[in-house]
């Protein structure tokens, strides 16, 4: 039974991740959001059988039907990830689905959403090395929101503690303080914005051991780009958010406290 609906929520979490894919594409363009997918080189219109979240990708080879262009990695990465999260958030909250449906409902669809545009952020980030201080704000008012209804053990309408408010500005504090001295070049202001609504989402003491992963995962993958990459060096510029996205959204699924 878990392992049936744990895979209907992944499912779910891989068609999300289409959409996601044509929002990372189209923001700060003069692309809608509507309107039929199309390939990024001939505009051919794609069909329904050439939208299907990663088998359309396996079964056309990784090339458009019409012109044979390379269809870029992102697209069937982003649905996978998308679909592991959702079912990841499943077996997170699934005691609270046996339990109370419209509570698992409300919880499960505020955290898919919350770490869909987080997963949107992280993707942006790593393809223009920057953080749309739009996403940051819809974020953060999304994540300042969940400070009234959850708790660090589940749903609960409240009102929130002076440390459960402060917690996004003490883990964007060190963020903001790299960028002032480093005046950009060791971490962007963005980090710091997105780090506010993160503290709000996770808490602190989720937050902070989601950071330090990302610090230890991000120093050990950037050594190696630099060692084994001729793109890179030592003052090339790589994105944090994908790392900071990747450690937090670690420490809220394993429930991670290491402090």
């Amino acid at each position: 039974m878990i392992f049936i609906l744990t895979l209907l929520f992944l499912i779910f979490g891989l068609i999300i991740g289409s959409f996601l894919n044509v929002a990372i594409l189209r923001i700060n363009t003069a692309r809608s959001f509507g309107g039929r997918s199309a390939c990024m080189s001939c505009r051919h219109q794609l069909s329904w059988y050439e939208l299907i979240p990663v088998f359309s990708f396996l079964g056309l080879g990784g090339r458009c039907l019409n012109c044979k262009a390379k269809i870029s990695w992102q697209y069937p990465a982003i649905e996978l990830i998308t679909g592991f999260i959702f079912g990841a958030l499943f077996l997170k909250f699934q005691e609270v689905f046996f339990l109370d449906t419209i509570i698992f409902s409300f919880t499960y669809a505020y955290y898919a959403t919350a770490f869909s545009l987080l997963l949107v952020i992280a993707v942006y980030d790593l393809k223009h090395k920057i953080i749309p201080d739009a996403l940051s704000l819809i974020f953060g008012i999304f994540a300042f929101v969940g400070l009234f209804v959850f708790r660090s053990y589940g749903f609960s309408l409240h009102i929130p503690s002076l440390i459960e408010f402060s917690s996004g500005f003490i883990i964007a504090a060190p963020f903001a303080f790299l960028w002032l001295v480093s005046k950009g070049a060791w971490m962007g202001l963005g980090d710091a914005k997105l780090a506010i609504g993160l503290g709000w989402l996770l808490g602190l003491s989720r937050v902070f051991s989601g950071v330090v992963i990302s610090f230890w995962v991000g120093a050990i993958l950037g050594l190696m780009l630099v060692l084994f990459s001729k793109k890179y060096g030592m003052k090339s510029e790589i994105p944090f958010a994908p790392y900071l996205v990747l450690g937090t959204s670690l420490a809220f699924l394993l429930e991670l406290h290491l402090f």
